[in-house]
């Protein structure tokens, strides 16, 4: 997954309203993080948010594909949905489908806890 930094820094540039936004290094691409949280993966210069039952629908309606891998010859599809593409033209757009992701991924972890 060879990852232009370039994008990554324009990523988290865009992000900058959000406060505490951050990326790491996570196998070839990278993790997207706000408070330690990880909401976001950038893969081959693709940004995904994440996704689950409270903000699914959003990403179905606008026909934003979900991120998916081959491991031993079979898709694996992770809850992740690639970002809409008005986002990189409107930060503040951005920002939203951001926050929600961000709210994704806190409910998740939550459950996760249960």
């Amino acid at each position: 997954m060879a990852q232009s930094s370039e994008f990554v820094e324009f990523v988290l540039e865009s992000l900058q309203p959000l406060r505490g936004v951050g990326a790491r290094r996570l196998f070839g691409g990278w993790g997207i993080y706000k408070d330690g949280v990880m909401f976001a993966l950038i893969a081959y210069d693709t940004l995904y948010f994440k996704v689950d039952d409270g903000n699914r629908a959003a990403y179905q309606d606008a026909g934003l594909p979900y991120f998916t891998y081959t491991d031993k010859g079979k898709p694996i599809r992770m809850p992740y949905c690639e970002a809409s593409s008005e986002g990189f033209d409107d930060p503040e757009i951005l920002c939203d489908w951001a926050r929600e992701a961000f709210a994704a991924a806190l409910r998740t972890k939550r459950h996760k806890r249960r």
